[in-house]
């Protein structure tokens, strides 16, 4: 849909005709993402050529997510999509399939090589047959991952808003640099962190790709879905771990129920610290209300703790 818009030249002080010009501005492109921290990039690199509805908002758990009916609706208001993908939003497809979006999708992640875990099926007969690889959908937490989002977004704003490519281009690449700049800052404050010290008990496996690319071990009760429930017999043996290791950097997350890291805090003696950002942003007056606000944050607190080590 265009606007029409109108532009008045001034008139002369002889009194000259003034001249109206007509010219055509495009509405901005609807956008919905799937979850808060897909909806701050989508922001940010289609700037006000973009209306952003977001499904899963601020301090939500994308993994525990049940769509409304006004979720549909967003859908089918919208031009394009952007899911985050390796099986983070399983519900995306299906709500965007039942409502009968017929717009572009965009998968944030194609093109990252996803971090794959063992995990055991304790139904199978046989434990050595009964492995199965869980594929870990939390690719933002490291931001050289980020830079693959944020490309594929501009691309796929590109291919929906023809007019606007450069635009998107632009702003992605501008925020790559700050990407880079966020990279280097979290070498930075790691630097000063022993190898040995570098261990923290959060509630969900969620932050992998930050683990293995700034070398911190991150161990947790549940595991990469935050749906699924820890045995008292994986509790028993990660409380033992902490208290064998002296690990005093616990956290839970700003989306996660705390009643079991609560427990864990008071069988071990650990002081559970400030809550971390993981899945989901906070909200605007919190001290994650971006992804960027959101990392410089986490790593801050996560460096805090790790020196207590």
């Amino acid at each position: 849909m265009k606007r029409l818009t109108l532009k008045w030249f001034a008139c002369t002080a002889l009194g000259a005709s003034c001249l109206l010009s007509f010219s055509f501005a495009a509405e901005p492109l609807p956008v919905v993402a799937s979850f808060s921290i897909l909806g701050d990039l989508v922001r940010v690199v289609g700037g006000n050529r973009v209306t952003v509805t977001t499904l899963v908002g601020p301090d939500e758990d994308a993994h525990t997510f049940e769509p409304k009916p006004t979720d549909a609706r967003s859908i089918l208001n919208s031009k394009l999509m952007i899911m985050n993908g390796l099986h983070f939003e399983p519900w995306a497809q299906k709500l965007r399939e039942s409502a009968g979006f017929k717009g572009n999708t965009v998968v944030a992640s194609d093109g990252i090589a996803p971090r794959v875990m063992p995990k055991h099926d304790e139904h199978h007969d046989h434990p050595a047959q009964g492995h199965y690889h869980a594929i870990d959908p939390h690719a933002w937490q490291n931001p050289n991952h980020v830079i693959v989002y944020v490309r594929n977004i501009a691309a796929g704003l590109s291919k929906a808003d023809p007019q606007g490519a450069a635009t998107y281009k632009t702003h992605a690449e501008n925020y790559v640099k700050e990407l880079q700049a966020l990279d280097a800052f979290i070498k930075a404050q790691l630097a000063g962190i022993a190898p040995e010290k570098r261990k923290v008990i959060i509630s969900h496996d969620a932050m992998g790709y930050f683990g293995d690319d700034y070398r911190v071990v991150f161990l947790s009760p549940q595991g990469i879905n935050t749906d699924a429930e820890p045995s008292a017999k994986d509790v028993a043996q990660l409380v033992r771990q902490i208290q064998r290791e002296k690990i005093k950097a616990v956290f839970i997350e700003n989306m996660s129920n705390s009643k079991m890291m609560e427990q864990i805090s008071r069988d071990t003696g650990a002081v559970m610290g400030p809550r971390l950002y993981s899945d989901a942003l906070s909200a605007a007056d919190k001290p994650g209300a971006t992804y960027l606000q959101m990392m410089r944050y986490n790593v801050t607190q996560l460096v805090t703790g790790m020196k207590r080590n």
